[in-house]
């Protein structure tokens, strides 16, 4: 599985990676516009990653505003669902407005901080991803 994990925090991208390297190969983004880079440079070689997990709150652009692109860049390739890359948003942004704003914008779930492992294994797990 590829994953790309998508955090300004450094202590939450390290957590996330320590939770999912043995699932899949992670990469790890510290702003919008790394973690941009990274999925369309995925796409463009026809490896696209398998999950993205996604802060909110960051310097830069938005989780919402990289979610919107990342969906955006999909639809252009024509990847679509159930193809496309599962978004799990992590944030401690809690009120409706952020969680269903990132529903909006196409995640397949949302957790708010803090994470336990057991928490992302049992969404992964509900994406099919693993077993």
């Amino acid at each position: 599985m590829k994953i790309l994990i998508v955090e300004d925090d450094l202590m939450s991208r390290e957590m996330m990676s320590v939770i999912l390297e043995p699932y899949g190969e992670c990469c790890l983004a510290s702003n919008g516009e790394e973690g941009l880079d990274a999925f369309r440079s995925a796409l463009d070689r026809g490896q696209g990653y398998d999950l993205v997990c996604l802060d909110l709150v960051m310097p830069g652009l938005t989780g919402h505003e990289v979610l919107r692109t990342m969906r955006h860049l999909e639809e252009e390739r024509n990847i679509l669902p159930p193809d496309s890359a599962k978004v799990l948003v992590i944030s401690s942004m809690r009120d409706s407005g952020n969680i269903m704003g990132a529903f909006i914008n196409q995640c397949e779930s949302y957790i708010v901080k803090p994470v336990n492992s057991n928490d992302v294994l049992k969404h992964l797990h509900s994406f099919g991803l693993i077993v």
